[in-house]
């Protein structure tokens, strides 16, 4: 076999073994499990939590304009001041109604009021706040679903006059985080139902005697308010961003110590829409967090306020449908596995950017149109299914790279082994053959002449058997051929070769059977193994001691058995090896600094195809040096079995 037909039989064989460039239904089905999992993943609790982060981020990315920030209703706050000014929380109604007498010059067209007024108390007392609130064209009366949630509690009868209509003041913490980020616009018990404080607020406020109900919505008027029966009449807050330091809101704020103090601001009530409550921190039990608190809380009315300023300017937050967010992941995750089908470079990852970059910039842009879009689902359409993509892509892409590599380099190592190994022979055939045109020789020497061109030619032949057996070798196509190999007769042959280039230098070949502290070999000493390869191995280290030892130095070879493994040993006097150079040298093409200025010629493959030689025959190869006084090379190797050594013996 030539090297030219093992070139034709890699190529052969690589181009059968090569996979498809473009595993389509592998790619397809990365895609389809990716939105399997983000579809689950939008559903959980977690992706919940994961959307309502991103909307609270897109609220104080993009908050209101000027013109949105100016607020309709007036906050009318029971602060702690007025708490501590006019008698505290004992004191509560008598505050409510000196600040309702305050307004009576300029009362406001609605007043919502977020107190549970329910007790009945001193009659005087409410006989005034009753009076009070009956100045007022519009009152919206609190009232609140008791803690055992059967029943309601409502304002005393006698607050309630033909002005004034209920609102309950619940909201809808999120129980994931408690972030209220809604209010239900209904609240029922039993057959007692109840539309939300800021909701009645909002149709007093257009003077609509009734609302009108759909699955869907709820109509005041001409506005239709999101509002879905089956998800419990939620309405998504578009709260107004703070408007100074240390403000939660830019809901207008005034104190009722500040009013009593200085009646003259009750015009800046006037016709408007007001909401009373506590805010004090010390008697408000409803503090909320919100997506602008920042660690602060805000109370129950200051966010039905909120809830009026939406309703009131329209700008209402209504959740993408499911069949559109579904249809927008597909598109994404199918633009991403396009780019990954149709492109087999940079050029993929590049397509797949775009929806990359899309699908990070559609829940923002969605938010800013009024729209909520689920950011789990569309951000992992993109994502999910192209890192899936891209690692399947390493994955498919760095294993035929590394198969390429291997056969590459499997190909480049037999060139540099065939140089390498082959230029001996082939000089000796050159030379022989330029004197059998070039000189009239007698026929005794035509006949030396030819037999040796015969023998170097049968040489040539098998290095390169043996570089064939051990490319096999290596790549696991072949088994090893285990017969006796008698060792006394390996060691003389490979003496026998080298002679010629020991000769050379003037040196000494000795067969030693002592220097090992071990029993000395014995004519019977047989290893089971590849005969060829085996000679290869020991040669390869007794060419490699002559040509890197001085002239008229010794190398010396030694057997000797040591629990029934042969250490088969190849010592010179040569340069030696440091620590560093005995790491390396067996690595392939590795040549030492020494090596390279010695003048010989090398690859630095010979004691790499060494190694594998002894690995294939489960044995090991050691090395000790001493630079600038020799180095030692052992061949540990298992001996034959006792019923095959004499067979080996015989046949030596």
């Amino acid at each position: 076999m030539s090297v030219g037909s093992t070139q034709q039989s890699g190529h052969s064989q690589r181009s059968t073994g090569r996979e498809p460039n473009h595993p389509l239904a592998a790619q397809g089905l990365i895609v389809l499990l990716s939105l399997l999992v983000v579809w689950l993943a939008g559903s959980s609790g977690p992706g919940h939590v994961l959307d309502n982060n991103a909307t609270d981020a897109f609220f104080r990315w993009f908050p209101a304009t000027q013109a949105d920030r100016h607020s309709i209703s007036t906050l009318l706050a029971i602060d702690e001041e007025t708490l501590s000014r006019h008698g505290g929380v004992r004191q509560l109604r008598s505050i409510v109604a000196h600040a309702l007498e305050a307004m009576a010059t300029h009362p406001p067209k609605v007043l919502a009021v977020d107190l549970t007024l329910a007790d009945v108390g001193d009659a005087a007392e409410d006989a005034r706040l009753a009076k009070a609130l009956a100045a007022i064209p519009f009152v919206v009366l609190g009232a609140e679903i008791r803690s055992d949630a059967q029943q309601w509690e409502q304002p005393a009868p006698v607050l309630v006059s033909r002005n004034a209509s209920i609102g309950h003041v619940h909201a809808a913490p999120d129980p994931m985080d408690a972030v209220c980020r809604e209010i239900p616009l209904e609240k029922a018990v039993g057959s007692s139902r109840y539309w939300a404080l800021s909701l009645e607020a909002y149709r007093l406020w257009r003077a609509e005697p009734y609302l009108l109900e759909t699955p869907t919505s709820l109509l005041v008027g001409s506005t239709e308010i999101p509002a879905r029966r089956d998800s419990g009449r939620l309405l998504r807050i578009r709260y107004l961003p703070p408007a100074r330091e240390g403000a939660l809101s830019s809901i207008r704020r005034i104190s009722v110590a500040d009013l009593l103090a200085h009646p003259e601001r009750v015009r800046d009530l006037a016709n408007g829409v007001v909401f009373l409550g506590v805010t004090a921190p010390s008697a408000a039990r409803d503090r909320l967090m919100t997506p602008f608190s920042y660690g602060r809380s805000m109370q129950g009315v200051e966010i039905h306020a909120n809830a009026f300023e939406t309703i009131a300017s329209g700008r209402f937050l209504r959740p993408v449908r499911s069949g559109m967010l579904l249809l927008g992941g597909l598109l994404l995750a199918g633009f991403v596995w396009w780019g990954f089908a149709l492109f087999n470079d940079w050029r993929a990852y590049a397509t797949a950017a775009v929806a990359l970059l899309s699908a990070l910039l559609l829940p923002p842009a969605a938010f800013v149109q009024s729209n909520l879009a689920s950011a789990t689902v569309l951000v992992g359409s993109a994502w999910l299914p192209f890192l899936g993509l891209a690692a399947h892509r390493y994955w498919f892409i760095d294993r035929k790279l590394r198969r390429a590599t291997r056969e590459t380099e499997n190909y480049r190592n037999a060139i540099h082994y065939v140089t390498h190994e082959m230029r001996t022979p082939l000089t000796a055939i050159q030379g022989s053959s330029e004197l059998i045109s070039r000189y009239r020789l007698g026929e005794e020497k035509q006949k030396q002449i030819a037999t040796m061109i015969h023998s170097e030619s049968k040489r040539l032949g098998r290095l390169i058997q043996v570089f064939l057996d051990v490319e096999r070798l290596s790549a696991g196509q072949m088994e090893l051929r285990r017969e006796p190999v008698a060792v006394d007769a390996l060691i003389a042959l490979c003496l026998d070769r080298a002679r010629p280039l020991a000769d050379g230098k003037q040196m000494r070949l000795v067969a030693a059977t002592t220097n090992l502290p071990d029993a000395p070999v014995s004519h019977a000493l047989t290893l089971l193994g590849d005969h060829e390869l085996l000679e290869h191995a020991l040669y390869n280290l007794v060419t490699n001691a002559i040509k890197y030892s001085p002239v008229e130095t010794t190398v010396r070879v030694s057997a000797a058995v040591a629990d029934n493994w042969l250490r088969l040993a190849v010592a010179d006097e040569g340069m030696g090896l440091d620590a560093e150079e005995q790491k390396a040298v067996f690595r392939k093409f590795y040549r030492t600094q020494s090596a390279e200025q010695s003048g010989e010629h090398g690859t630095g493959i010979g004691l790499s195809i060494v190694e594998q030689i002894v690995s294939a025959h489960q044995g090991r190869i050691e090395l000790q040096s001493t630079p600038g006084a020799g180095s030692t090379f052992t061949l540990v190797l298992p001996l034959a079995p006792a019923n095959t050594r004499s067979t080996g013996a015989k046949r030596s």
